[in-house]
């Protein structure tokens, strides 16, 4: 059977880039969308389904958890097990440490921590029983390195970094690996408005190189992180 992959955060940025790459390069490819809007994520799906690709959308919100039960049922339903994982969701929100809301601060952990847990536990025990799998977590460089006004956004990604290593220890007995990947900047609509150009920014199509050449190496091979820099910026 073609693989399945299944990608959350797919409507746009980052998501988007990885499934039309996938699309692109593995032929037959089953793409299960996952994103809030369903509108952005169609206008995806038909991009992937022009390029081979059989994607299919499923719209709902990655950090509840009726929501995500639901959306793996239908996603299983329709594609059976997923052979790759892409917790890409997630949500940036800068704030002085002194001017942070407790409900800022908890909408950050829901959107790029809490995200992870609830869709990973929901597809990786079918990984655990057939013993193969592969599972990429979005945490950012902002995971490992904190940086003033962003304690919500920091706290949460150095929360992925920690639980990804966790999932890793835990899972690598049962053939599944699981990467971290760290971004710096990359071009996508998180950083509209940023002040910072584009030319200082990385490509969302290199990214999602990346994690496909990772998928590729042999199942004997575990790349534990992926840090990616913009060549000429600092973030």
């Amino acid at each position: 059977m073609n693989p399945v992959i299944l990608i959350t955060g797919a409507s746009q940025g980052i998501g988007a880039a990885i499934a039309k790459h996938f699309a692109e390069e593995i032929p037959g490819v089953r793409l299960a969308l996952v994103a809030r809007s369903a509108k952005n994520l169609a206008k995806v799906a038909a991009a992937c389904t022009k390029l081979g690709a059989t994607a299919a959308c499923f719209a709902g919100d990655a950090s509840d958890e009726a929501s995500v039960a639901a959306m793996a049922a239908a996603v299983t339903r329709r594609f059976g097990t997923v052979d790759v994982l892409i917790n890409n969701a997630g949500k940036f929100f800068g704030a002085p440490f002194l001017g942070l809301t407790t409900a800022d601060f908890d909408a950050q952990i829901a959107a790029n921590l809490r995200s992870i847990f609830l869709v990973s536990k929901a597809f990786v025990p079918a990984m655990v029983k057939r013993g193969r799998g592969d599972v990429f977590n979005m945490s950012s460089i902002a995971g490992l390195r904190a940086y003033p006004n962003g304690s919500a956004y920091c706290a949460a990604k150095f929360g992925v970094t920690g639980l990804t290593q966790c999932m890793r220890a835990e899972l690598k007995p049962h053939g599944v690996r699981v990467c971290c990947v760290h971004p710096g900047a990359t071009f996508s609509p998180s950083w509209k408005g940023s002040g910072v150009p584009a030319a200082r920014m990385m490509p969302a199509g290199d990214l999602a190189r990346a994690i496909l050449a990772v998928c590729r190496l042999s199942r004997r091979t575990v790349v534990e992180e992926i840090v990616l820099r913009p060549q000429l910026g600092d973030v």
